[in-house]
């Protein structure tokens, strides 16, 4: 390529989505709003779509096709323009250029590509893993590095993080792999023993999941097993946390010029419907979060203090959305955050921002400026 023709040409963005978590549809989702949102006149696209079963493919520049429709998911498989090509991304540093090939076929070149936006959400993707690749590629990426991803999704490890900074969490309990493979009997009475400590109700989620996936409420000890099951179902090692009476509140992290600054805090109002916030009432039936959150200056300033300092405790990049309980004594505890929210039409993330001055394509741009100046390797 030449200097003239480098120097003039628009930035190609590689949005990456899909995945082989169990969250491959909502990545599918989140990815199709940011397809929407950027900016043509100022980057050329690139999406590709990772399959279930793990193979990158080439899909078609096609939003429309990628939100939900009558109580239905997309898959990647739905856009994908050949069930047997891939996509293959160099791990040479020197060459940034992205291939596609089919059996049978000369391979082709698809062009370099300056920046990936990693819009995967759970395992294989949003936990380190993808984010390992492209270092080795050499290839800026949008949001959090190797190690605040792998943090970021995994419970026990952000709450312990959490902890050795200072900052406010919850009772939990974590029942690992061997534990219950080895020992279930052991591993229950734990798990009693905490439901004794802390009361019920309990919740038993999956320890690197997200999108609510795989929760269950557990009113007493009958439904305990089941619920450890369905966890298990999306990760071998769970993790028991007490119930927090008080107000779900969000707040959202952006990274600026001068650092990264917390938006306006939301409100996740009880769900009338559901036992709890969880996948049905985020994604299919649209629960309605209120922004911004009604809690008064004096706790929207700290809510505000305590998502930046958690952002900067597990050396996030780009992006969090912090997750906070407002106890009825009027503290806060972090329950946890997300270094990849959606970014779908009623994610949390984007209408805090909206109602903060930052529209959606604004965010999107912003996000993609911050990878394209951030060098990769140490920082």
């Amino acid at each position: 390529m030449s200097e003239n023709t480098q120097s003039t040409r628009k930035p190609r963005v590689a949005v990456v989505f899909g995945g082989r978590s169990s969250e491959h549809a909502i990545s599918v989702v989140t990815a199709g709003a940011v397809l929407s949102a950027i900016d043509r006149t100022k980057y050329d696209v690139l999406p590709i779509g990772i399959t279930t079963d793990g193979r990158w493919a080439l899909t078609a520049d096609a939003p429309e096709r990628m939100a939900i429709a009558e109580r239905s998911l997309p898959t990647v498989a739905d856009l994908t323009e050949s069930e047997q090509g891939g996509v293959v991304l160099s791990v040479d540093p020197a060459n940034r250029e992205v291939v596609y090939a089919e059996p049978g076929s000369v391979p082709k070149a698809l062009g370099e590509v300056d920046v990936v936006f990693p819009m995967l959400h759970g395992p294989y993707g949003e936990d380190g893993t993808l984010q390992g690749l492209l270092e080795l590629s050499g290839v800026p990426y949008v949001g959090a590095g190797v190690l605040a991803s792998a943090v970021g999704q995994d419970k026990e490890y952000m709450k312990r993080v959490f902890t050795s900074f200072g900052l406010p969490v919850g009772p939990y309990e974590v029942i690992r792999p061997r534990e219950w493979e080895q020992n279930p009997a052991a591993a229950r009475k734990k798990i009693v023993e905490f439901a004794a400590d802390h009361g019920w109700p309990l919740f038993v989620k999956p320890a690197r999941g997200g999108s609510s996936m795989g929760i269950t409420k557990v009113d007493d000890l009958s439904g305990l097993d089941e619920a450890i099951e369905e966890a298990r179902r999306h990760d071998p090692k769970i993790l028991v946390e007490s119930l927090l009476r008080g107000r779900e509140i969000e707040c959202g992290v952006l990274e600026f010029e001068d650092g990264p600054r917390a938006s306006v805090p939301a409100e996740i109002p009880p769900v009338t419907d559901h036992d709890f916030y969880d996948f049905e009432a985020k994604y299919i039936d649209s629960a309605s979060g209120i922004v911004p959150a009604p809690i008064g200056d004096e706790a929207t300033a700290e809510v505000q203090r305590l998502a930046v300092a958690a952002y900067e405790a597990v050396s996030c990049e780009g992006l969090v959305r912090a997750d906070f309980f407002l106890t009825e004594d009027g503290d806060f505890v972090i329950n946890e955050i997300n270094t990849m929210p959606g970014f779908t039409p009623i994610s949390m993330y984007p209408r805090m921002w909206q109602e903060s001055g930052v529209s959606y394509p604004e965010l999107v741009d912003r996000l993609i400026q911050a990878a394209l100046n951030r060098s990769t390797g140490l920082r």
